[in-house]
């Protein structure tokens, strides 16, 4: 071999390593945001799973509110369900609006919930009812941390997928489009952590 075909074997050598790298690392930040809503997911199933809890300890005590308490209840369902879809392609455009419509809806009848609470002294006063509000409370904080963890993870994402040279390799490496962040039509309130007064 002379000493030309042996630079451009190393030159073609080095190339497909350069691209294998490129795959690698859009795959390994895919794997990164998918994960960040898997946590994203398992503090929403705890929040899901609390707010039944809420109301149930309030039941008593808002015989006269029920309409509230069904308003929370079918918000809660509508976010696990777009929470379950969401889950199925964490990233999609589709998914991330479909999610962020329901917390939204559920965040509005959880305030509605606490301004109606507020009008219940005996309420504000009862252990179990504090106790599942502080644990409501720790686990709003957690969303938003995950939240926080996977919009970082995106944003890592689609600003690889979007630089010079992966940009032409992405789609043909199966990551065609950007993932989606996912944010909240009230994030200003969101960033706030929740206010449960007794």
């Amino acid at each position: 071999m002379d000493m030309n075909t042996i630079i451009v074997l190393v030159v073609v050598a080095l190339l497909i390593v350069y691209i294998i790298g490129i795959y690698n690392k859009l795959v390994t930040l895919k794997n990164r945001y998918e994960n960040g809503f898997s946590q994203i997911e398992v503090q929403l199933k705890r929040r899901y799973d609390l707010i039944p809890n809420l109301v149930e300890t309030a039941k008593a005590y808002l015989k006269h509110e029920s309409e509230t308490l069904e308003a929370v209840v079918a918000a809660r369902n509508e976010a696990a369900a777009g929470l379950k879809a969401a889950a199925q392609h964490p990233g999609a455009a589709d998914a991330m609006k479909q999610l962020a419509g329901a917390e939204g809806a559920l965040a509005g009848a959880m305030g509605r919930l606490n301004v109606t609470m507020e009008a219940y002294p005996d309420l504000k006063a009862n252990q179990n009812m504090m106790q599942v509000s502080e644990e409501l409370s720790s686990t709003e904080n957690k969303i938003a941390f995950a939240r926080q963890a996977f919009n970082d993870a995106v944003t890592a994402y689609n600003t690889y997928r979007q630089s010079f040279p992966p940009v032409f390799f992405a789609s043909k490496f199966g990551h065609p489009t950007d993932a989606e962040l996912l944010e909240f039509e009230d994030s200003a309130q969101i960033q706030a952590a929740p206010k449960v007064s007794f």
